[in-house]
């Protein structure tokens, strides 16, 4: 959590990581508040389905932070980008995507859909949004709202990172390593500028955009099948737009 000072300079506030996390617990409960209150409405089949899948979201995101914390606590650089999709799927997708799918199509079909069906469209579309975002992060500039090269300091294990520890030659591995296997205050800014260097040597970047292109692209089609028959409106083409929206951020 970040706050601005007299002179307008962002800072970071003691315990803001803590206070965010409360919020958002704070925040997911009381989600809650309005299904409860309209139980009667949906019947108790319905609201006990609905809870089911709040329950599900919240344990594929928790097995998903799992995997990112493991990899960092135990300084994995064998990680793949097949890891990194898994991971992405538990963590990013279900929440962001998937789960709202599926919660708007249950409500609205009363139950009598097939939920799977929303799982290939919400896994490509948060995927490709995730793989953006964390390019973003290394490209991003002040408007980007977030610390810039923020995923190499914290040793997140990206796209861009994951595919410059494939490239790079034993040496540079072994350095790239040992940074990411220090605290966050033990790192060296030299380091995380060497490393964002070696991305664009390796064309570590591209490499990520070209991924997040195709799996957009998946998404799109992905989008005609899972909405097949459903009568145009503009929250359909709304949903539809949000394929090519999440490079309209850069």
């Amino acid at each position: 959590m970040r706050a601005k000072n007299d002179v307008g300079v962002r800072h970071y506030t003691p315990n803001g990581g803590a206070i965010a996390i409360n919020v958002g617990d704070t925040l997911s409960l009381l989600s809650f508040r309005p299904l409860l209150d309209n139980h009667h409405r949906l019947g108790f089949g319905l609201t006990h389905r609905l809870v089911a899948e709040a329950e599900r979201v919240a344990r594929e995101s928790a097995e998903g932070q799992a995997l990112e914390l493991g990899w960092r606590e135990d300084n994995n650089t064998t990680v793949t980008e097949a890891n990194y999709l898994e991971m992405v799927l538990k963590k990013t997708c279900w929440l962001s995507t998937i789960y709202p799918l599926r919660l708007g199509a249950l409500i609205a079909s009363r139950g009598t859909i097939d939920l799977d069906r929303f799982i290939k469209f919400g896994f490509f579309l948060g995927t490709a949004f995730q793989i953006q975002d964390d390019m973003l992060n290394l490209r991003g500039d002040r408007s980007y709202g977030k610390e810039h090269a923020g995923d190499i300091w914290e040793g997140k294990r990206t796209i861009p990172l994951i595919h410059l520890l494939s490239q790079a030659t034993e040496k540079e591995r072994t350095r790239i390593a040992r940074s990411l296997g220090q605290s966050r205050d033990s790192k060296s800014s030299v380091d995380i500028k060497w490393i964002r260097m070696l991305m664009d040597k390796y064309g570590s970047i591209d490499h990520a955009s070209q991924i997040a292109q195709g799996l957009a692209g998946a998404a799109k089609a992905e989008f005609a099948i899972a909405f097949e028959g459903v009568q145009p409106s503009a929250d359909l083409a709304f949903l539809e737009g949000l394929t090519s929206w999440i490079f309209e951020q850069s």
